[in-house]
C-alpha cells in the first residue's frame, strides 16, 4: 500500500497543534453516537500504546503484552454497524482473539471479526507503539484504509502525549483523550494544585520540585511543619503504578548532613532502582515531596471518571486498590466496588476534582487515587487525595471487562454496577498473576484448562473468569484475570479456586 500525505516529517509543530485543535470539536458528535444513539456507524481506532517513561516500563515483565489489555474494547463491535482498527507492536495470537470474540452475546463472532482490522508494527523493541507507528508511513496508510468515515471516527489511546497528537492529525480523526498541552494537570505536581482548587484534602507537602537540593529543602521544611514525622514520600512527576515513589525514613538527627545521608537510603518501589538513577530522573521530570500518612488502618481506593467533550462528567467506577512491592506502593490489582464505608465520599470528591479539570479544558478518562485512614476501628474514615491519572489505568480494563460481559452500567446513586438483568456485580482483578510453573503454557493450553475446569464466564449466571495478558503467559509465566460474581464473598471464592486450578494444572508432569 503506497502511503499518502501528510507524512510525519512534513508537519511543523504549529501545523500539528492547529490541526489537532480543528479536529477536536468533531469528538462531540462522535461522543453523541457512542452514548446517546444505538447502532450508529462509527470507527474506533485503538492504539494501546504505553507512551510513558520507557526506563520504568522495561522493568515490568512482559510489558509489551499490556497492549492486549484494551481488547476489552471489542465491546464496541456489539453494535453491528461499528468498526474497529486495533494496532499492536506484535501480532495478536488468533486463539486470543477468538477467546474474546466468543463473549459478544448476540453477535456472531464471524460478523464481528469482519468489522475488525488488526494491524501490527512487527516491532518488539522497548519503545512505545505510537513511536513505532509514526516511523511507518505505510502502516499509517493501512490504518487510514480501515476507517470507513473519518467524520465518524476517533482515536483511543492509553495515554496522550505529543506522539498521539501527531498520529491523530495524520489519521484525520479526533483524539479521545487529554490534550497533551494539558497533560501537566495529571502530573504529581499538577494533581496537588487541582486538589487545592477543588477543596479536597491532600497530604502536607510540596510540588514543582526539580533537583535533589529542592527535595532536601522540602524534606527539611516538612519536618518543621510536622514535628515528630517519621516518613515522607518522594514521587516522580510522571510514573506508572507507583513505581516512581521512594520512601524516606527521617533520621533521629535533624541536621542537614543526616538528612542527605537518609536520602541515599530511600526505599524504592522497584528493587533494582538506585539513588543515583532515581534522582537523575527526578532532575529531568521533577516531582513532589509529601508526608507519609501514618495510621492504624488505611486503604487506597480510587475513583474513575470521564470528562466528555462538552464538559459533562460521568462517574465510571470506584475501586479498592491492592498494593504491594517493597514499600507497599505498587499497584497489583483491585476490587470493585470500593467499600460501602467511603464509596460515595470518594465518588463525590472525584467529581469535584473532575470539575476543576473540565474547567481547564480537559477531555479525558481519568482516575483519582485516594488514601482513607483511621486510628480507631470504630471511628470515621479520613480521606485525602494522592494523585490524578489523566489516562487509562490499572482499573480501566477490568471495568471494561465487566461492561464487555454483562452489558450493564453503574448506578451513580449507589456506586454499584447493575447487570442488564438488574443484579449487582462485583469483581477482583490483577495484572500480576505470576508463576514459574505457568511458563510454556500456550493460549490453546489456557483455553483447554478453562474449558475442562468450567472457569469460563457464563452469561447465564453472570459469573466467571475473564483472562487478559494471555500473550505474556508462555514466555513470562504472567497472566491477568478478572473474577466476576454476585457478592464479594463469591468473588473471593472464585478467585482462589481459579488459582488452585492453575497451580494444579501446571504442577502436573513437572
Amino acid at each position: 500500500m503506497i502511503p499518502k500525505p501528510p507524512f510525519p516529517r512534513d508537519l511543523t509543530l504549529e501545523q500539528e497543534i492547529a490541526e489537532f485543535q480543528r479536529l477536536k470539536p468533531r469528538l462531540a458528535g462522535v461522543w453523541d453516537v457512542l452514548t446517546m444513539r444505538e447502532e450508529e456507524p462509527h470507527t474506533a481506532v485503538v492504539v494501546p500504546s504505553l507512551t510513558l517513561d520507557q526506563s520504568e516500563l522495561r522493568k515490568i515483565a512482559g510489558v509489551s503484552f499490556y497492549e492486549e489489555r484494551l481488547l476489552f474494547l471489542l465491546i464496541r463491535l456489539r453494535n453491528p454497524r461499528a468498526r474497529m482498527v486495533y494496532v499492536t507492536s506484535q501480532p495478536v495470537h488468533p486463539m486470543i482473539l477468538e477467546y474474546y470474540l466468543q463473549f459478544l452475546a448476540g453477535i456472531p463472532a464471524s460478523h464481528a471479526r469482519s468489522r475488525l482490522t488488526l494491524l501490527c508494527a512487527d516491532d518488539a523493541s522497548p519503545r512505545s507503539l505510537t513511536e513505532k507507528i509514526l516511523e511507518r508511513p505505510r502502516l499509517i496508510e493501512r490504518i487510514r484504509a480501515g476507517i470507513m468515515d473519518p467524520s465518524k471516527a476517533y482515536l483511543t489511546v492509553f495515554n496522550s502525549t505529543p506522539h498521539e497528537r501527531k498520529l491523530a492529525v495524520l489519521l484525520g480523526v479526533p483524539l479521545n483523550g487529554c490534550d497533551p498541552l494539558l497533560a501537566h494537570l495529571g502530573t504529581k505536581s499538577g494533581s496537588r494544585r487541582a486538589f487545592r482548587e477543588a477543596g479536597v484534602d491532600l497530604p502536607e507537602g510540596f510540588e514543582d520540585l526539580h533537583t535533589p537540593r529542592d527535595v532536601e529543602e522540602a524534606l527539611a521544611e516538612l519536618r518543621a511543619r510536622r514535628p515528630g514525622i517519621r516518613r515522607a514520600v518522594v514521587k516522580l512527576n510522571e510514573s506508572f503504578s507507583g513505581e516512581g515513589n521512594a520512601l524516606l525514613r527521617y533520621p533521629e538527627s535533624d541536621t542537614r548532613p543526616a538528612l542527605r545521608e537518609a536520602m541515599q537510603h530511600v526505599e524504592f518501589s522497584v528493587a533494582s532502582e538506585t539513588p543515583e538513577a532515581y534522582f537523575d530522573k527526578f532532575s529531568k521530570m521533577g516531582g513532589i515531596v509529601e508526608e507519609f500518612v501514618e495510621a492504624e488502618e488505611k486503604l487506597s481506593p480510587s475513583a474513575q471518571l470521564r470528562i466528555g467533550p462538552r464538559g459533562d462528567i460521568l462517574v465510571i467506577s470506584t475501586h479498592d486498590q491492592i498494593l504491594g512491592g517493597p514499600s507497599g506502593q505498587v499497584f497489583l490489582g483491585c476490587r470493585f466496588p470500593a467499600r460501602d464505608d467511603y464509596r460515595m465520599r470518594i465518588q463525590k470528591a472525584g467529581t469535584e476534582i473532575a470539575r476543576v479539570l473540565a474547567a481547564h479544558g480537559v477531555i479525558s478518562r481519568l482516575g483519582v487515587d485516594f488514601l482513607v485512614y483511621r486510628d480507631d476501628p470504630a471511628g470515621d474514615w479520613k480521606l485525602t487525595a494522592l494523585e490524578i491519572n489523566l489516562r487509562m489505568g490499572g482499573t480501566t480494563h477490568p471495568y471494561l471487562a465487566l461492561q464487555f460481559l454483562t452489558g450493564g452500567s453503574l448506578d451513580p446513586a449507589t456506586g454499584l454496577f447493575l447487570s442488564s438483568s438488574g443484579h449487582a456485580k462485583y469483581y477482583k482483578a490483577t495484572d500480576n498473576l505470576y508463576s514459574e510453573q505457568y511458563r510454556g503454557l500456550l493460549p490453546e493450553d489456557l483455553v483447554d484448562i478453562l474449558t475442562v475446569n468450567k472457569l469460563h464466564y457464563s452469561h447465564g449466571t453472570e459469573s466467571g473468569v475473564l483472562f487478559h495478558l494471555i500473550g505474556a503467559l508462555s514466555e513470562f509465566g504472567k497472566l491477568g484475570l478478572t473474577a466476576i460474581a454476585n457478592s464479594p464473598a463469591q468473588v473471593d471464592d472464585l478467585y482462589a479456586h481459579t488459582l488452585e486450578v492453575l497451580d494444579r494444572e501446571t504442577t502436573y508432569g513437572r
